[in-house]
């Protein structure tokens, strides 16, 4: 980073970085424990949230450059949000976190790899579900047509770094073109009426993990529910407003407010966490655009997680579930506990399982080192962050590991395969284990 960037983004840091909440950081540390890179980091404070705002607040008073080892110690972060709601003073973390990501990456040069990977992805790809529907058939292709069979007893695969050969294990059987287009617009509910809903479908939960999708809006329909798919809904834009690209993120909710908010519905309902926690702060992201600010809030105030709906529709007491004497055990979503609040309605669901014994797991809240596409380019942190984490979820001795985000539920399966537990224990969404409880599957 030239001197010159270096004065932009320190400007910047001081132009747009909220002072009120840097300032209403007390610097107590009880934010310390919660954070995942803070301690696998051996108690590095740059690598705790209460350090990285005190980064961020010398840098816009003007008491140190944004350098390499700024950058570095906000790109460790996972962003999981576990810091929010042990901090007293209720500091928002996240959004400073996403703010300073953004000032840098806009004002910084990136090399030529660098920025033709971030615009294939960022702009290319995820805004473009087509794109998206055509890249994931390309690896529904590679699993179908013996390539996958090919590259794995040939060794090809031993050329990439060992957690994406791990993750190539793991990937779901992809669904074919035809099932990924073919999917109705509109579902009626099972029985009498009680909610009218609309489903926020997701990039890859549409593609790569269409048959969760497919599970949610059959849990929905024996819940009641009359559902609505907006066909012109857009990616959430996470991961644009996780890495640096803010502005794009603006647009991808300004387009999937435009699909949702002229729908009579009393639900907007996600099922992926990380999707979740970005839709649900629309409200904060366009704050400062008068013409979207309170479409945004509005949004926002319809959005629920499935397990949470199910849960207020007493779909656990209305269906009887079942299944095979086990003990199952759960992985919270980071952000669908700590920014959409959801943590106890997907345990009561599970509990509500004829024949499961539910184990809680030690530190399940404790995040899994997905966060989004972090296990690729963080690769090493990502693994240690999951080693500690497969620790306690074998104490649980649970036959599955259920969670509530694709990501999670990816991590978990690549904790499985790198434990060797495959065939013993088994990774599952809670859609996919409610749906096979409700005996449809």
């Amino acid at each position: 980073m030239t001197t010159k960037e270096q004065r932009i983004i320190q400007e910047e840091f001081k132009n747009r970085m909220n002072e009120d909440e840097l300032l209403n950081c007390m610097r107590c540390g009880f934010c310390l424990p919660s954070c995942p890179t803070y301690v696998e980091s051996g108690f590095k404070e740059t690598h705790s949230p209460r350090g990285r705002i005190a980064l961020m607040k010398a840098v816009a008073d003007g008491l140190i450059e944004p350098d390499a080892d700024v950058e570095r110690s906000l790109d460790l972060c996972l962003g999981c949000r576990a810091c929010e709601p042990v901090c007293p003073s209720g500091v928002k973390y996240g959004h400073l976190l996403e703010e300073a990501r953004d000032i840098i990456n806009q004002n910084k040069k990136h090399s030529l790899s660098a920025k033709t990977v971030r615009n294939l992805v960022f702009n290319e790809l995820f805004p473009h579900q087509k794109r998206m529907r055509a890249a994931t058939g390309l690896l529904g292709f590679y699993q179908r047509s013996g390539l996958q069979s090919f590259a794995r007893k040939t060794g090809m695969l031993k050329w990439l770094p060992e957690n994406l050969v791990t993750m190539e294990k793991v990937l779901p059987e992809v669904p074919t073109m035809k099932e990924m287009k073919n999917r109705p617009s509109y579902f009626s509910a099972s029985g009498v009426p009680k909610k009218k809903a609309a489903f926020f479908t997701g990039c890859l939960m549409d593609t790569m993990f269409l048959e969760t999708n497919n599970a949610t809006l059959r849990l929905l329909q024996l819940a009641g529910c009359e559902i609505l798919i907006p066909e012109d809904q857009a990616c959430c834009g996470a991961l644009h407003g996780h890495s640096g690209e803010k502005q794009s993120a603006k647009e991808l909710a300004k387009r999937n407010i435009e699909a949702f908010e002229n729908l009579d519905v009393d639900y907007i309902i996600t099922n992926a966490g990380g999707c979740g926690a970005f839709l649900i702060d629309y409200g904060h992201l366009l704050q400062d655009d008068p013409q979207w600010a309170d479409r945004a809030r509005d949004f926002s105030a319809k959005l629920k997680d499935i397990s949470e709906v199910l849960y207020e529709l007493d779909f656990h007491k209305n269906v009887k579930l079942e299944l095979p004497s086990q003990v199952i055990t759960y992985q919270d979503s980071c952000h669908l506990r700590n920014a959409m609040k959801t943590a106890n309605a997907p345990r009561t669901l599970l509990k509500a399982i004829s024949g499961i014994e539910f184990t809680e797991m030690k530190d399940a809240d404790r995040c899994c080192g997905s966060a989004g596409i972090y296990n690729i380019v963080e690769s090493e942190m990502s693994m240690q962050i999951l080693d500690h984490k497969m620790v306690h979820a074998k104490s649980a001795n649970a036959a599955a590991i259920v969670t509530a985000n694709p990501g999670c539920l990816l991590q978990m399966k690549l904790g499985i395969e790198r434990e060797e537990l495959s065939g013993k224990v088994n990774a599952v969404h809670i859609a996919d284990l409610l749906l096979e409880a409700a005996g449809e599957k």
